[in-house]
């Protein structure tokens, strides 16, 4: 186990380091990067929380002699600078919504072309497999794998929203991935290693992002925790229906919300606050319970996830689709009601 043990602990210590530097410079140079009114946090909190991650994962990968340095890791790797930068100057001046969707469609087409590519889908409903591997369906690959990464960069971005909620889910569904790459089906080790690493560097990161926290990830830190998901969810072996169902909160969130939008005839990117979690906010709840709601039912649908085959997650996702469709509708006529009786 040391051969996982050792990297995880790694990108925890390096993480740690690199936060209490950010967060010194930011205090040092009073700089705190631009002022987000989507995130609540208190006054004076660095938002280079990107930065430190990015650096503590990738330096770890790099310094790790077990993981061979294929060209699908380069292309993890590259993709996530890339997404260091852009991310970085939106969080110095807010950058137009177009030129973030095609940096991150053209990270996915990056990605693809280095081999991180879905090679079959599984019907959920038949447990058959459809091969994408040849003619037509590399096509139907390419277009997956873009949908699916900008879908998860976008749905853990906009979950980050208050301290600790991407940070812990994000560390929740690396967990599932490092727990997954053992099944003797599957049985991955470097995957291992990347998802013990990516867990060190959430771990090291979360202790100051927890509320209150003392750095948040700006979004920088929020796309590459999306797209390393999105990315190890699919590296050596799809994984994709496991990662759905472990982030099926904030992704059916993220798809309510461009309804609702959508229905009020508004940019479905143009930020707002009809996030689930701002409205529990709304009725009251505080940061800390949010969260903690948040991580407890995404362990109990990880766990579902990790037991159970390709029918039953198709079955999983239609319920918490529904459960969470009816949690929405009520949290709405509830504070619809309170700002009727105010």
């Amino acid at each position: 186990m040391l051969k996982y043990l050792i990297p995880f602990l790694d990108s925890f210590l390096i993480t740690i380091v690199l936060a209490l530097v950010a967060i010194a410079i930011s205090k040092g140079f009073h700089w705190y990067g631009r002022e987000n009114e989507r995130h609540i946090h208190a006054p004076g909190v660095s938002r280079l929380g990107g930065l430190v991650m990015i650096v503590a994962f990738n330096a770890t990968v790099f310094l790790n002699h077990d993981l061979f340095l294929s060209p699908e890791l380069y292309g993890f790797c590259l993709g996530s600078i890339i997404l260091l930068i852009v991310g970085f100057l939106d969080d110095l001046k807010e950058l137009f919504w177009k030129i973030q969707l095609f940096i991150q469609v053209a990270v996915a087409i990056l990605v693809f072309i280095m081999g991180i590519r879905i090679y079959y889908i599984t019907n959920p409903l038949s447990g058959g497999i459809l091969n994408l591997d040849s003619g037509l369906g590399i096509i139907l690959s390419v277009a997956l794998v873009i949908f699916w990464i900008v879908l998860v960069i976008n749905a853990i971005n906009w979950s980050d929203g208050i301290d600790g909620m991407a940070s812990g889910i994000t560390f929740i569904t690396a967990a599932s991935i490092f727990i997954l790459s053992f099944r003797p089906e599957v049985n991955q080790p470097p995957m291992a290693i990347l998802s013990a690493i990516l867990m060190g560097t959430i771990l090291g990161f979360l202790i100051f992002n927890f509320n209150p926290s003392m750095i948040i990830a700006g979004t920088a830190g929020a796309m590459f925790m999306g797209f390393s998901l999105a990315v190890m969810s699919i590296f050596s072996g799809t994984k994709v229906a496991t990662a759905l169902l472990v982030l099926a909160v904030p992704i059916m969130d993220f798809l309510w919300v461009i309804g609702e939008r959508l229905k009020n005839k508004k940019s479905i990117f143009l930020p707002d606050k009809n996030h689930l979690h701002y409205k529990l906010m709304e009725l009251g709840w505080s940061q800390k319970k949010i969260v903690g709601s948040y991580w407890a039912v995404t362990v109990v649908v990880a766990a579902v996830a990790l037991n159970t085959r390709a029918i039953g997650k198709g079955i999983t996702l239609f319920l918490i689709a529904l459960i969470m469709a009816g949690v929405l509708v009520a949290v709405n006529k509830k504070i619809s009601s309170l700002k009727t009786q105010g």
